[in-house]
Parts: structure tokens; C-alpha cells; sequence
């Protein structure tokens, strides 16, 4: 017998005994998830979800009807005013820089205040003040972003209706304690809702499909997801931590009770951005963050894999951030139902597969290190490379209503010492990282196109024209008052890694 016949014949030997090995009819240990021990991690706050945000005081009611503007209803309003938009069409950028606003679309006989941006406005609302209430809008046709947050606290974004409105849909940036909820969110190029550089958010009962990506947790803290239905995404749930950006962590995260059903839409992000690196076919993605909970989720029909965990090195689009910590620590995964994932699965997921003598159906995939992960009931599901994730000694996370914060946050105040580095973190952190590619070019870059010459940023901050064909157009920060403009250009020049 030769040596390459004796090779083989080992290896059948192998593969035919790890075959007859698995299928071993022995009883399986079962842990039900009906009142056994709940989670005690986590941010602890003890608050009803409809007790956010907090609003103090009720003032005047200011109408705007077709053909008004709402800008200038916002510039009218002081803290504590509600602007009421009737039904019709408005292709404006709506501002809000005060506190206490809440801008609601009136909806008459399933008639909404419709925002069209006609594809030519960059941007629908924005704002940055703290106890904003946005909604009951159809807002569509943007190139930029629906609904925008720019560090303002106490945020409620619900019932809107969002369609096509270019790189994100509901996008709060640097906020603290806010409610996403009952939105329909789709054709978004980057992320229907994207939570940045966030914390104490929960988001529910939202519809977000045909989009890159569902539902994004990104560089943020304290976050519970739960109730929507995310589908035909080509990725429906992700938190993660993107390098290069203040905020270096993406941690206590629950992601419990969604729908992640056939997440296999064609990936159109930009070119060599983040997203554009999601696969189609994507659950549930889960990359270098920590102390992240999946429990009783529907993931069914994503053709690479209903759960992807892993680290930076996964995700050939980065560039690496050695303050960021590239692995996911602490995933814990509790009883959810996984039908028909992984029947498609790319070729990155069959090698470790291989690794594993494993064929077929993909339900959970872990690549990379990890520290203190574990599972209940792995016996239910296919996986691969989760070999070190011990017994949970919990299996649900029942005792954890919300993280939203008892009786709100302390409103966000800007000293003017610190202009340049709120308006940084809360405008142009969105779409720059420090190193490597986010929506637009890194921070190094802007550095060195723009040394010792902030007025010349300040001018492109204005009016931006395209330089690049490979990145989308910028859209134009005249919004921010000249003194802003000044000191987050500066501070940007300044900073250093």
C-alpha cells in the first residue's frame, strides 16, 4: 500500500468515525429559558419605556400648513412648543438648535407631512437639541440622511416613515437616553437606523428592509433592540466597534425578540466603506463588541449565516485602531429560533467550516478570540467555532426592561471652550474616522489637504463640491452658525491620534 493511498485512507478512517460520532442518539441536556435565572449585568435602571423622553413643560402650539415653511415655525418656537405640520409636501432642511421641541407630522385620513428632498436636499432634520420629539413624517428622496442627531439628549424618533433618503435613515449621534421606535425604514445605503457613539438607547417595533444595513449599534453603550422586524436587508442587526473613531467601545447590547428573516439583498454601500464589506446573507453580525445578549430572536432564511461573531481581522474593509480592542468578548446567546441559514454561505465561512469537518447549514459562525462567551442549549443549532463558549449560567433576560434612564439625562450644555470637539464628535464623526474609511475620507487626510488653513475648511464646510469620485458628495454644515464652523474645523486640524 502506498503512502498516498494509506493518507487517505486515514482520513476517510477519521472523517467516517467523526460522522458516526456525531450522531451519537444521546438525550441532549435541555435548559428551559422559562423562569430560570435572568441577567444581572448590564446598565441597571428601573423606568418605564414610555417615560421617555422627558418633557417639562408644555408651551404654545405653532401649524404649519402646505405651502409654509417648517424652518421657520422651528425659529419661531421656544422650549417647550410643539410645531404641528399638516398633511402636504415640504422639500426643506429642517434645523432644530433649541431645547424641548417636539416636531410632529399630523396624520389625517393616513394623509402624512411629507419631506421630499426632490434627490437633491442632503439632509431632512437635523438637530441638536436636547428633549426633541420627532414624529409621524414621510420623509423621502434625500441624498444624505432622514432624521439626524448631533448630540442631543432625552431623543424620542417614532412613527416615521423613511424611504430612500441616501446614507443613513434615523441616524442619533453622540446622544444619551432616547427611544427609537415604530418606524418603516428602507432603500437606505448604509444603515436604516444607525445608533452612534450612543448611550442608554432603546429601539423597538421597527420595519427596516431592503437596506445594507437593518439596524446598526455602533461605538455605543447600553442598548436594548428589541421587537423589530428587520428583513431583506444584506445585513439585519449589527453592533460593532469601528476603529478610528472618540469612542473606542460597543458594549451591553441586548438584541432580543426580532425578526431577522432573509437578509440576502445585494450589498450597495459605497465603495471600500464598512457596510461595504457586510455579506449578503447576514443575520445577526456581532464585531469586536462586548457583553452582547442574543435571545429569542426569529433568524431564518439568511443564506451566509444567521449569527456572525467575530473581530477586526474578519473585516477586510478596516483599517486597524490599536486603542480599539478587535475582539468580541462576552456574547451570549440564549434560546432563539434558526430556520435555513448558511445555505449559501461564502467561501470566507466554508473554510472554517472545513476546519471543523463541518458541511451544510450555517446557523452560528465565531471567528477570532474571545473571553467569557457562552450559549444554552448549543445542541439546537449548527455552528461553528464557538468550541470554547461555556454554559450560560443564565437564560434569560427578563429581569432587564430598558436602559433607558430613570427621569432622563442632564441636558447636554456646550461651553464654548468645547464647540470644536462636540460639533467633531456629533456632526463629522458620522462620516470621518481619524484613520481608514467611514462615508468620506479619513481625518488625516483632511489634515493634510487643509494644514494650517481652517478657513479654507470652513469654506469647503459651506459649500462642498465633489472631489472624489469614489466617495459620495459632502453635504453642506451651513446649518452650524460661523462660530461652530470655525472651532470644529480648527479642532479637527489640531487633533491628533
Amino acid at each position: 500500500m502506498n503512502t498516498k493511498f494509506k493518507f487517505v485512507l486515514v482520513i476517510i478512517i477519521f472523517a467516517g468515525g467523526w460522522i458516526m460520532g456525531s450522531n451519537n442518539n444521546v438525550a441532549p441536556v435541555i435548559t428551559s429559558s422559562m423562569g430560570g435565572a435572568s441577567y444581572s449585568g448590564g446598565f441597571q435602571s428601573v423606568v418605564s419605556v414610555s417615560a421617555v423622553p422627558q418633557r417639562t413643560t408644555k408651551g404654545a402650539v405653532i401649524v404649519v400648513n402646505p405651502g409654509d415653511s417648517i424652518q421657520a415655525a422651528v425659529e419661531l418656537a421656544q422650549p417647550g412648543d410643539t410645531i404641528q405640520v399638516m398633511p402636504g409636501t415640504y422639500s426643506e432642511t429642517v434645523y432644530i438648535d433649541k431645547d424641548d421641541i417636539h416636531l410632529l407630522g399630523v396624520i389625517q385620513e393616513g394623509a402624512r407631512a411629507t419631506m421630499d428632498g426632490l434627490g437633491k436636499l442632503n439632509d431632512a432634520i437635523l438637530y441638536s437639541g436636547n428633549n426633541v420629539v420627532i414624529e409621524n413624517f414621510r420623509i423621502t428622496q434625500y441624498k444624505g440622511n432622514g432624521i439626524m442627531g448631533q448630540a442631543g439628549n432625552n431623543l424620542e424618533i417614532r412613527n416615521n416613515v423613511i424611504v430612500d433618503t441616501g446614507i443613513y435613515g434615523i441616524f442619533p449621534q453622540l446622544g444619551t437616553n432616547g427611544l427609537v421606535e415604530h418606524n418603516v425604514v428602507s432603500g437606505i445605503e448604509d444603515a436604516a437606523i444607525y445608533i452612534g457613539m450612543s448611550d442608554n438607547i432603546h429601539v423597538a417595533y421597527n420595519e427596516v428592509f431592503d437596506s445594507v444595513a437593518g439596524i446598526e449599534i455602533e461605538n455605543s453603550r447600553h442598548a436594548v433592540v428589541e421587537h423589530n422586524n428587520a428583513h431583506n436587508n444584506t445585513g439585519g442587526i449589527l453592533a460593532f466597534v469601528t476603529p478610528g473613531l472618540p469612542i473606542k467601545t460597543t458594549e451591553d447590547v441586548i438584541i432580543r425578540n426580532n425578526f431577522v428573516l432573509n437578509n440576502n439583498t445585494p450589498n450597495f454601500g459605497a465603495p471600500g466603506s464598512i457596510v461595504s464589506g457586510i455579506p449578503a446573507g447576514t443575520g445577526i453580525l456581532v464585531m469586536a463588541a462586548d457583553d452582547v445578549i442574543i435571545e429569542g430572536n426569529i433568524i431564518s432564511g439568511n443564506k451566509t449565516a444567521g449569527i456572525i461573531v467575530n473581530d477586526h481581522s474578519f473585516a477586510t474593509t478596516l483599517t486597524m485602531d490599536e486603542e480599539s480592542d478587535p475582539n468580541s468578548d462576552r456574547t451570549m446567546i440564549l434560546d432563539n429560533v434558526m430556520l435555513n441559514n448558511g445555505y449559501d454561505t461564502i467561501p470566507e465561512v466554508k473554510a472554517v467550516a472545513l476546519t471543523e469537518l463541518h458541511t451544510g447549514l450555517v446557523d452560528i459562525v465565531h471567528v477570532g478570540s474571545s473571553n467569557g462567551s457562552c450559549i444554552i442549549n448549543r445542541h439546537r443549532y449548527r455552528t461553528i467555532g464557538i468550541g470554547g463558549y461555556a454554559e450560560c449560567d443564565f437564560t434569560n433576560t427578563d429581569s432587564t426592561e430598558s436602559y433607558l434612564l430613570a427621569g432622563g439625562a442632564e441636558p447636554r450644555v456646550i461651553h464654548s471652550s468645547e464647540r470644536g470637539e462636540i460639533a467633531y464628535m456629533g456632526v463629522c464623526t458620522g462620516c470621518h474616522s481619524y484613520r481608514g474609511r467611514l462615508i468620506g475620507p479619513s481625518v488625516e487626510i483632511i489634515q493634510a489637504m487643509y494644514a494650517g488653513n481652517p478657513e479654507g475648511l470652513v469654506e469647503y464646510i459651506n459649500a462642498p463640491v465633489k472631489k472624489r469620485d469614489n466617495f459620495p458628495p459632502m453635504p453642506a454644515q451651513n446649518y452650524l452658525d460661523a462660530e461652530t464652523q470655525m472651532a470644529v474645523a480648527t479642532y479637527m486640524l489640531a487633533l491628533e491620534k
